[in-house]
C-alpha cells in the first residue's frame, strides 16, 4: 500500500494536480554520477532524503532541512545533489503558476550525485523532490516577495476538494497491536472473529483479544521492517478469507510474503506472494499449523505494490488480489512490455507474461492438474491469450476489495503520482493503470505530468479492443491550496446493514495519511451518482482535535452485524505497538467535534496542529489544484 525509503506511493505517491511545464527537463542540464561544475557558477550542495533536503554548502544552508534557497535573477547556478538513501529523487524548480523552470531526471542509487545546472529567474519560487514532495519542500527567493516565516501558515479556503460530511464515533475494541490489516467473521454458525497482524498473527477476538495467537506465520515470512524497509514495508501477512462452509469444513486461506523461491527471477529484492490453506481445530479456537497447503504462488519483484486483498465472492470462488510489482511509475525491472507505446511497459497491461497487476479469481474445491486450484469455466480469458485465473487487470495494487450484498465488487487501488480511484470491478474489465491514473493519461517518465491524450481502449488486436474502464470515485492528492489530501486509498465496505444511518447505502473507505511522514489518516463516505463519479464527504471524528483521525488507516473490516472496523497504527509501518482496531459507530447525541482555530489567524487552535505541519510541508508548491480538478473530471460534481 504505501511509504522512509519510499521510491514509490505503497499503495501511492504524492505529486499536485497537473501543472505546465515551461522548460523540461533538458534545461536543467542534469549530470548523473557527477559532481563537476562549471567555472564562473555559483554552487549550491544539497543531500536528499525522503525526510528532507539537507543544504551541505554555502554556510548559510549549511545543516539546515530544506533551507531558503537565495539566487541571484540572471546568475548562474549549479545545484549539487547527493542521494542519501537509495530511494528516488530529483529536484524540480517552480514559479509561482506552478510552472516548472527547471526538472532534473530521477536518480536512485544511494551515494550518487547529480549537478543540476540553470540560471536563476525572479520568477522562481519553489524547489522540491517531485516523488517526495510533501518532505522534500523548500522555498526559492529570488527577489519576489519574502517566503512565509517559519511557524506560519496561510489561511486555507472553508472548503477543499473533499468537504467535511457526517461525524462518527470511534470506539476502540482491540488495542496493542503492530499493524493490524484485517478484521474477518467466520461464516456460519460460528462466534468466530479473528484480527490479522501485517507482522505475521491472527488473533481471536471475544469481546477482547484471546492473547494465544490463531494462527503464527511468522517464520515463513520473507524478513520485513528492515534497513531501507524499517519504518515501512508493504509485505507481510496481508490477508485472510475464510471458506464460506468453514462451520462445517474449518477451512481458511490466507495470503503472505514469503523469500524468494528457487528460479525466482527476482531473487536480490522480490518476494513471494503466497496463497495458503489452513484449517482449524474443530472447536475453532486455533489454526492447526501442520495443516497448511500452498494453493498458489506467484513471484513479485519488489516491496511495495503487492496488493494483498482476499475474499470469496457471492459465487463461491476466491478472488486474489495481485498488484504490478515494485518499480517506479509501473515501468522499469521486473516489469514487462505491453500493448502501449505511450508508457516503457507494464505488467497490469499485459496479462500473458504474468499473473500482476489484477485480481485473480480461483476455484479452491477443485483441482486443475498440478495447480492447487481449478478455474472457474467462465473466467474471461479461458480460451483465449493470457492467464486463465484473471478475472480483472490494469489494476495498480488491489490492497483491499470487498463484495456487498447485491454482489458488486468494490477496490480502492491507490494512484501513482496525482489521484486515487475506487473501481466498481466487473468481469473482464481493464481499469486502465499504467495508460491511465483515474480518469487521467499518466505519463511514468514525469508522473508530474500527464499527457494531454492517451487511448480509451486497447487496439482492436488486443482482446478485441476492450474498454479502458473509468473509476466511480476519485480524489486528488493535492486542493486547492496545495494542501495534501491523501496519498494512498485504502478499501473499505458498502454501508448496509450497521448502526450508522449516516453511512447507510454509502460507501465507506479511507487514506493511508495525507503525508507519509505524519499520521494523518483519513476516513471518507461516497455516495452514488447515475452515470457520473460519486460525490464524496470526509468523515469528522468525534472528540479529535479538528475531527481528524490522527492516525495511519490500514484497512476495514465487518462483523456479522454489519458493523463496520477501522485499522490503523500510528507508525506508518509494521513497527510499535500502537496498532488498534476501532468500531465505527454514531456520534454522541449533541456532541460538537473540536475544530479550534483556522491557522493563520493568529490564534492558538484547539487543534492537534497536524494540518498545520502538513500545510507547511506544501505550501509554495504552485499547484493549480481544485479547479483544475474539476476540470479534469469534465464537469463532474467535485465534491
Amino acid at each position: 500500500m504505501i511509504p522512509p525509503g519510499r521510491s514509490e506511493s505503497h499503495l501511492g505517491g504524492s505529486d499536485g494536480v497537473r501543472r505546465r511545464e515551461v522548460l523540461g527537463a533538458a534545461t536543467a542540464g542534469a549530470i548523473l554520477g557527477s559532481a563537476d561544475v562549471a567555472s564562473g557558477q555559483e554552487t549550491i550542495e544539497l543531500v536528499g532524503g525522503t525526510d528532507g533536503w539537507v543544504g551541505r554548502s554555502p554556510d548559510d544552508v549549511a545543516g539546515e532541512t530544506n533551507p531558503t534557497l537565495v539566487l541571484d535573477p540572471g546568475t548562474d547556478y549549479a545545484v549539487v545533489c547527493e542521494n542519501a538513501d537509495g530511494a528516488a529523487h530529483n529536484l524540480v524548480v517552480e514559479d509561482g503558476d506552478g510552472d516548472r523552470l527547471v526538472r532534473s531526471d530521477l536518480v536512485e542509487r544511494e551515494g550518487a550525485t547529480q549537478t543540476v545546472e540553470f540560471t536563476a529567474t525572479a520568477e522562481m519560487t519553489t524547489y522540491y523532490c517531485e516523488v517526495h514532495p510533501n518532505s522534500m519542500r523548500g522555498n526559492v527567493d529570488a527577489g519576489q516577495g519574502t517566503p512565509t516565516p517559519e511557524g506560519e501558515t496561510t489561511p486555507y479556503p472553508e472548503q477543499g476538494a473533499i468537504p467535511r460530511g457526517p461525524s462518527v464515533r470511534l470506539e476502540p475494541v482491540v488495542e496493542g497491536l503492530i499493524s493490524p490489516v484485517a478484521f474477518e467473521p467466520a461464516p456460519g454458525e460460528t462466534e468466530l472473529q479473528v484480527v490479522v497482524d501485517q507482522v505475521g498473527r491472527v488473533y481471536r477476538y471475544d469481546d477482547g483479544l484471546v492473547e494465544d495467537p490463531f494462527l503464527d506465520v511468522r517464520d515463513r515470512l520473507v524478513n520485513i521492517g528492515e534497513g531501507t524497509w524499517a519504518d515501512y514495508d508493504e509485505r507481510g501477512l496481508l490477508g485472510l478469507a475464510f471458506h464460506p462452509e468453514f462451520a462445517d469444513n474449518r477451512t481458511f486461506y490466507v495470503r503472505y510474503s514469503a523469500p524468494p523461491r528457487e528460479g525466482n527471477p527476482f531473487q536480490d529484492y522480490g518476494h513471494t506472494a503466497v496463497v495458503a490453506e489452513f484449517q482449524a481445530t474443530e472447536d475453532a479456537t486455533y489454526a492447526r499449523d501442520d495443516s497448511e497447503r500452498i494453493v498458489l504462488e506467484e513471484p513479485l519483484p519488489g516491496p511495495v505494490h503487492n496488493g494483498g486483498g482476499l475474499a470469496f465472492g457471492p459465487d463461491g470462488y476466491l478472488y486474489v488480489g495481485i498488484a504490478d510489482g515494485s518499480s517506479h511509475n509501473g515501468a522499469g525491472p521486473g516489469h514487462v512490455e505491453d500493448w502501449y507505446d505511450g508508457n516503457p511497459g507494464g505488467n497490469a497491461q499485459n496479462v500473458e507474461a504474468n499473473r500482476l497487476g489484477g485480481i485473480l479469481r480461483i476455484d479452491v474445491d477443485g483441482r486443475d492438474g498440478e495447480k492447487g486450484y481449478a478455474i472457474p469455466e467462465d473466467n474471461p480469458l479461458v480460451g483465449r491469450p493470457g492467464h486463465d485465473e484473471y478475472y480483472a487487470w490494469g489494476i495498480r495494487n488491489p490492497w483491499r476489495f470487498s463484495f456487498d450484498s447485491e454482489g458488486r465488487l468494490f477496490e480502492g487501488d491507490p494512484g501513482g503520482r496525482r489521484f486515487e480511484e475506487v473501481n466498481l470491478v466487473e468481469k473482464g474489465g481493464n481499469y486502465g493503470w499504467n495508460v491511465k491514473e483515474g480518469t487521467h493519461c499518466f505519463d511514468a517518465e514525469d508522473p508530474g505530468q500527464p499527457k494531454d491524450d492517451c487511448p480509451d481502449s486497447t487496439p482492436d488486436d488486443v482482446r478485441g479492443g476492450e474498454n479502458l474502464r473509468d473509476p466511480v470515485v476519485e480524489y486528488p492528492h493535492w486542493d486547492d491550496n496545495g494542501r495534501p489530501v491523501g496519498t494512498a486509498v485504502i478499501g473499505g465496505y458498502f454501508y448496509e446493514s450497521g448502526g450508522v444511518p449516516d453511512l447507510t447505502d454509502r460507501y465507506v473507505f479511507g487514506d493511508f495519511s495525507r503525508a507519509y511522514e505524519r499520521p494523518a489518516g483519513s476516513l471518507f463516505v461516497a455516495s452514488p451518482s447515475d452515470g457520473d463519479l460519486w460525490s464524496m464527504e470526509t468523515l469528522v471524528i468525534e472528540g479529535r482535535p479538528e475531527g481528524r483521525l490522527g492516525r495511519f488507516v490500514f484497512g476495514f473490516g465487518r462483523d456479522a452485524d454489519g458493523e463496520l472496523y477501522l485499522l490503523s497504527n500510528e507508525t506508518g509501518g509494521p513497527n510499535g505497538e500502537t496498532g488498534t482496531v476501532h468500531r465505527i459507530v454514531e456520534a454522541s447525541e449533541g456532541t460538537e467535534t473540536r475544530t479550534g482555530t483556522k491557522p493563520g489567524t493568529g490564534e492558538q487552535s484547539d487543534g492537534d496542529g497536524t494540518d498545520a505541519q502538513l500545510l507547511l510541508l506544501s505550501l509554495f508548491g504552485g499547484l493549480i489544484g481544485l479547479g483544475s480538478y474539476l476540470f479534469f473530471r469534465r464537469g463532474s460534481d467535485g465534491a
